[in-house]
C-alpha cells in the first residue's frame, strides 16, 4: 500500500474503504485458513480445539492428600454454590462427630433468611442513600441489584452464627429452592417497586423513622412471597443421627436450628473469627486487606474482606490445611477449560491458539483488569497430589452439581490451571503464619462494590 493510503489508514477513526481494503488483503485464504474456516465453522470450538492426549497425571485420580468425601449435593438450577460449599465443609465436621456418612445441612432453611436479610440490605441501602440522585453510580448499583442468590463464605459465616442450621430432612427442598429463577424475578421488581416508593416518600418529607416503619411493613410481603416459595423456617424439631442404614443412634432429642448448630459443629469453631479469607489477585499490590463495600448478606454483619496473596504464599497454607484434614471454602472461574464429562480443569487440554490463527496472551491480572475472568463459582477444595519435595502438582474439589457431573462430582484441577484462575480460598487462622496473620491487622482498603473483583460465586 502507497505511503498516502497509509496514512489514511492510520487516521481513520471509522471503517472506511481504505480501511476495510487493508483488513481484506491481510487474510490469504490459503489452504491452511480455507481448512481452519470448514472446522471453525462447522463444530463446537471447545470439542474442536480439544486436543487428542491431555495431561496424563491431571487425569490420574490419586492424591496424595485426600480427605474422605462427604457425599456430592446437588444445588441444580439455583446460584447457591457458596452456601452449598460452607455447608460442605462444616458438614465434613458433623458427620465426622454424628456418625452419619448420609447427612446433609438444610439448605432451604439458611437460604430463606438469606433472601430476606438481602431484602432489608437493599432497602436499608435506598432509605440511606435516599439524597443521592437517582442516576448516581451508587442508587443504580442498588437498583441493578436488589436480590440475588449468590454469595460468598462471608454470607454463610454471618446467616449461621445468627440462625443456625437445621438437618435437610426437617425442611427439605421445594421445587422453588432449586429452581430460584422464577421467584428471585418478582421479588426483584417487588424490591424496586417498594424502592421507589421509599425515594418518592423521602421527597415528600417523610422521616427516616417513618420509612423505617414503613420498610418493615413492605418486608411482611417479602417474607409472605418467600414462604410461599420456600416454606416458613422451622424453629424446633426433633432429630437423632441415624447409621447408613438408618437406624437411630441415639433417643430423639429437641432442638432449636442455633442449638442443633452449637452441638454438631463446635469442632468449626467461629466462623467469623477464626477463618480468613485468602485472596489471589495480581491486579492489586499483595500482603494487603481489602474490603468490598456494601457486599454483605446481613445488614449487622460483615463486608466481604480478604487478604491479597501472592500464589507462593497461598497456595502452601491449603495444603497445611488439606494435611490436617480439614477441607476448605474455594472459588474459581470454573468455566474456564472445563472438560464437563471427565472433570478436568486444564489449560493444556486445548489448543485455541491453532484452532484459530492467534494467540490468547493475557496474563492473570490483565485478565481481571479486562473482566475476562474472575471468580464465579465455589466448591470444596478437599485433596492435593504432592511431589517428592511438596511441590502441588494437581488439586481436587468437592462440587456441588450433582453426582453425574464431572468425575463422579468432582472436578480435578491441574497446579497450573489453579494458579490462573484460583482466586478465593477460607483458611483457618491455624494454618496461617504469624507473618502473615500480621497482615490482617492492617486498616483494609475500601473498594466499591462494583470492583472487578466483586462477583458472587454461583
Amino acid at each position: 500500500m502507497a505511503a498516502g493510503a497509509l496514512s489514511i489508514v492510520a487516521s481513520a477513526q471509522t471503517i472506511t474503504p481504505e480501511v476495510l481494503s487493508t483488513l481484506k488483503q491481510s487474510y490469504e485464504g490459503n489452504a491452511a485458513d480455507r481448512a481452519r474456516q470448514s472446522v471453525v465453522s462447522n463444530g463446537s470450538f471447545k470439542k474442536m480445539a480439544q486436543r487428542p492426549v491431555v495431561n496424563t497425571n491431571a487425569d490420574n485420580t490419586y492424591f496424595s492428600v485426600d480427605i474422605r468425601s462427604t457425599g456430592i449435593t446437588d444445588q441444580q438450577s439455583s446460584g447457591r454454590c457458596w452456601m452449598f460449599t460452607g455447608l460442605n465443609v462444616l458438614r465434613n465436621k458433623a458427620m465426622k462427630k454424628m456418625g452419619n456418612s448420609g447427612f446433609q445441612f438444610s439448605h432451604i432453611y439458611l437460604f430463606f433468611y438469606d433472601q430476606l436479610e438481602k431484602s432489608n440490605l437493599f432497602l436499608q441501602g435506598i432509605i440511606d442513600t435516599r439524597n443521592e440522585d437517582i442516576d448516581s453510580h451508587k442508587v443504580q448499583w442498588f437498583m441493578q441489584n436488589p436480590l440475588s442468590d449468590g454469595g460468598t463464605y462471608t454470607g454463610v459465616a454471618d446467616l449461621v452464627s445468627k440462625y443456625g442450621l437445621v438437618p435437610s430432612d426437617v425442611q427439605p427442598e421445594t421445587w422453588a429452592s432449586n429452581n430460584t429463577n422464577e421467584i428471585d424475578g418478582h421479588l426483584k421488581r417487588k424490591l424496586r417497586e417498594i424502592a421507589i416508593n421509599l425515594r418518592e416518600q423521602a421527597e415528600a418529607g417523610k422521616t427516616e423513622s417513618q420509612l423505617q416503619e414503613y420498610k418493615v411493613e413492605q418486608l411482611k410481603t417479602i417474607y409472605q412471597m418467600l414462604v410461599f416459595a420456600y416454606g416458613e423456617p422451622v424453629q424446633e424439631f426433633l432429630w437423632a443421627p441415624r447409621d447408613s442404614k438408618g437406624k437411630p443412634l441415639s433417643e430423639l432429642k429437641k432442638y432449636t436450628p442455633m442449638q442443633f448448630y452449637k452441638e454438631w459443629c463446635a469442632e468449626a469453631g467461629d466462623l467469623q473469627k477464626d477463618y480468613i479469607m485468602l485472596m489471589n489477585d495480581p491486579s492489586r499490590p499483595y500482603n494487603k486487606v481489602y474490603e468490598i463495600d456494601m457486599d454483605r448478606h446481613v445488614h449487622e454483619g460483615h463486608n466481604w474482606l480478604y487478604l491479597n496473596l501472592d500464589i507462593k504464599d497461598l497456595a502452601p497454607l491449603a495444603i497445611a490445611s488439606l494435611q490436617d484434614s480439614t477441607q476448605m471454602y474455594f472459588s474459581c472461574d470454573v468455566g474456564k477449560f472445563l472438560d464437563t464429562k471427565k472433570g478436568l480443569l486444564d489449560i493444556q487440554a486445548w489448543d485455541y491458539n491453532s484452532l484459530l490463527g492467534t494467540t490468547f496472551g493475557m496474563n492473570k491480572k490483565q485478565r481481571i483488569q479486562t473482566r475476562d475472568s474472575g471468580s464465579s463459582h465455589a466448591m470444596t477444595l478437599m485433596a492435593v497430589d504432592l511431589d517428592e519435595k511438596g511441590n502441588p502438582i494437581k488439586w481436587k474439589v468437592e462440587n456441588s452439581w450433582g453426582a453425574t457431573s464431572g468425575h463422579n462430582g468432582y472436578l480435578i484441577m491441574t497446579n497450573e490451571w489453579f494458579n490462573e484462575y484460583m482466586f478465593r480460598v477460607v483458611v483457618n487462622k491455624k494454618y496461617i503464619p504469624k507473618k502473615i496473620l500480621k497482615l490482617t491487622e492492617q486498616k483494609p482498603i475500601l473498594l466499591p462494590a462494583w470492583d472487578p473483583m466483586f462477583m458472587e460465586e454461583k
